[in-house]
């Protein structure tokens, strides 16, 4: 095991994430999502239950938002709210961590060396070992392209291992990090019901993709899919069925605890009404925005809230019906944009400090690039995809992934889902090149749709990049200014 490809893939992925782990150990945390989650964190770990909002936190954020305690029966300010607006799973990973380290400041970095162990550094590995079934050779072939597939799924997890943004992800308290691993252990184990279609996978299925959608609840639609992918495309009926028990036990007993609170049927988190607001609202482009991003916060009772940010939603788009279809459009473009808004974020609120503009130039093009070049790749590679249950379940977890954020909100950082399987895509076209681009356009009509629909691809995506360029334009040359780490950009 130690001699396998897939742990020193780990081992190396794991020791570049802990690089800029230990370089901003003294690091705090700066965006609302992470107070959040570590006000959540903190209540679990001290045996308060799934609350928020105690009288110390809303005394901290009191200069931001004017709360409205009026809306809440019967506030207990040492313990706070019990809340929905959040998936339980990733504070309860955080509470773990917190039981453990305490809830000192030190909670910050033993978090992220326990997210760089457990949730980052695997990303590796497990796309290694979804590669190599996401493209498997015939028994009479393995011989003669064994060593390509092989160097293929390399390629993907070193891509993945050395990615510049999910190297630094793991400093972020954000749901994403457990996100990502479950959701590519969902696809590994459903890939497996291919080859071995036993009890145990149909569950494992079943269970990863709740535990998924227990740490965002985005990934329902594609959950719901893939139970029907199991069914009609794999042919397994009581596979689907078991893997949808599976599934449904795993979220069931978080859906009864929402219900009860709210004493009506209530999912896994009550966040909807909210985006919807933001992603809708007058003033905004589809995208995540401050000012009215703080509108809805005060309101304390999360039904509520999610109430008022539906209906707020539905009377923006009857006002103007005619923005519906531009903003989704911006919104596919944010979801495919440059992964900037972090860094203009950080850098320009002077959480990292100064950076001379040669530095500053160079960190932009380690962490903008990588994802212009696979991206583009894996657009070609899209060409390369058939009509087989593996690329019919990738296809599907594209579309119930995308559309969600195209039609709700969307920003840059979502698209960090998909990397592993854009990153094997590209790395399709990298050991092939551009080689069965062209037999495929030979050898059918449909190979001919398809690598015209990837090239179209490739060319919307260069063309949506310097769309954003140019519309970012004066914020990117106030950032390069001498002062630019002082710019005070809002996320």
């Amino acid at each position: 095991m130690f001699k396998s490809f897939a742990f020193r893939i780990f081992i190396v992925a794991l020791v570049l994430r802990l690089i800029p782990v230990i370089l901003a150990r003294g690091l705090g945390i700066g965006l609302d999502d992470m107070f959040q989650y570590d006000m959540l964190a903190r209540s679990l770990a001290g045996g308060h239950g799934f609350r928020w909002y105690a009288q110390a936190d809303l005394n901290q954020l009191a200069s931001f938002v004017d709360f409205d305690l009026t809306s809440v029966k019967d506030y207990d300010p040492n313990l706070g709210i019990p809340t929905s607006f959040r998936a339980p799973l990733y504070p309860a990973f955080l509470a773990i961590v917190y039981f453990f380290s305490g809830t000192g400041f030190l909670r910050f970095f033993a978090a992220r060396i326990a997210q760089a162990i457990f949730l980052g550094a695997p990303l590796a590995p497990l796309t290694y070992w979804v590669a190599q079934r996401l493209f498997p050779l015939p028994s009479s072939l393995i011989d003669e392209r064994g060593k390509m597939k092989e160097k293929m799924a390399r390629i993907s997890a070193w891509i993945v291992a050395a990615y510049p943004m999910l190297l630094v992800y793991p400093l972020g308290l954000g749901t994403e990090n457990p996100f990502f691993i479950l959701l590519l252990a969902s696809f590994l184990f459903l890939l497996s019901t291919i080859e071995k279609p036993t009890t145990i996978s149909f569950l494992l299925s079943g269970f990863f993709l709740g535990l998924t959608t227990l740490t965002r609840s985005v990934i329902l639609p594609f959950a719901g899919l893939a139970i029907l992918w199991i069914w009609f495309v794999n042919k397994q009926k009581r596979g689907a069925l078991l893997m949808a028990v599976a599934f449904a036990l795993t979220i069931m007993p978080w859906i009864i605890r929402n219900s009860l609170l709210h004493q009506k049927l209530t999912g896994v988190e009550t966040s909807m009404g909210y985006n919807l607001y933001l992603g809708y609202h007058p003033q905004g482009n589809g995208s995540f925005f401050f000012g009215p991003s703080l509108d809805l916060l005060p309101i304390l009772d999360d039904a509520e809230r999610d109430k008022v940010g539906t209906q707020k939603a539905i009377e923006f788009i009857k006002a103007q019906p005619e923005r519906f279809l531009p903003l989704a459009v911006n919104r596919l473009g944010f979801f495919f944009g440059l992964e900037k808004r972090v860094l203009m974020y950080f850098y320009g609120n002077d959480i990292i400090g100064y950076i001379p503009l040669p530095w500053l130039l160079t960190i932009s093009a380690i962490l903008l690039l990588p994802f212009v070049f696979i991206s583009v790749l894996a657009a070609l590679g899209l060409s390369l995809l058939r009509w087989k249950p593996e690329h019919i379940l990738l296809g599907l977890l594209f579309v119930s992934y995308i559309l969600p954020h195209v039609f709700i909100l969307s920003e840059d950082r979502f698209h960090l889902a998909l990397i592993p399987y854009i990153a094997i895509l590209a790395s399709q076209v990298w050991v092939n090149g551009f080689m069965p681009l062209r037999v495929h356009w030979n050898e059918s009509q449909v190979g001919k749709i398809m690598v015209v629909f990837a090239l179209c691809a490739a060319i919307l995506l260069l063309t949506n990049w310097g769309l954003e360029l140019t519309r970012d334009a004066d914020k990117i040359a106030q950032l390069l200014s001498p002062a630019g780490n002082q710019s005070y950009l809002p996320y």
